[in-house]
């Protein structure tokens, strides 16, 4: 398995769809390193030559963030946002979603599975109003 990034990426993959393994690259980003380094995206990952994963390597390396380097950029954004006290900061810091969706009925995934809370609900015996 060739190692591009600290990642090893598959080998019995399309080229374009290895690359996606590495944190940070996309598909469009993935084609676009592969034009750059004039390698057909179709090309499986096994038949490439070292001189090949070498140009990919050196291309990713010199113009692209990717997986520590990404992630710690990220979670800086993330800490000064919090830290700033900004609503975005304020909504990351109570696991809530940050980008304006809706949230009281949704977003389950964020906030975790329901937490039944005594005294809610229609009681007993009682008739709707």
């Amino acid at each position: 398995m060739p190692r591009v990034a600290g990642i090893d990426i598959p080998v019995n993959k399309q080229a374009w769809v290895s690359l996606q393994y590495i944190y940070g690259i996309g598909r469009a980003q993935s084609l676009k390193i592969l034009s750059q380094a004039k390698i057909a995206p179709e090309i499986r990952v096994k038949d490439l030559t070292e001189e090949e994963v070498n140009k990919l390597r050196e291309i990713i390396d010199k113009q692209y963030r990717v997986e520590g380097e990404l992630r710690k950029e990220i979670n800086f954004n993330i800490k000064r946002l919090i830290e700033i006290g900004s609503y975005r900061g304020l909504r990351h810091r109570h696991g809530l979603p940050v980008r304006g969706q809706r949230s009281r009925t949704n977003a389950r995934t964020k906030r975790g599975p329901r937490k039944t809370v005594a005294g809610r609900g229609q009681k007993r015996g009682m008739a709707k109003k």
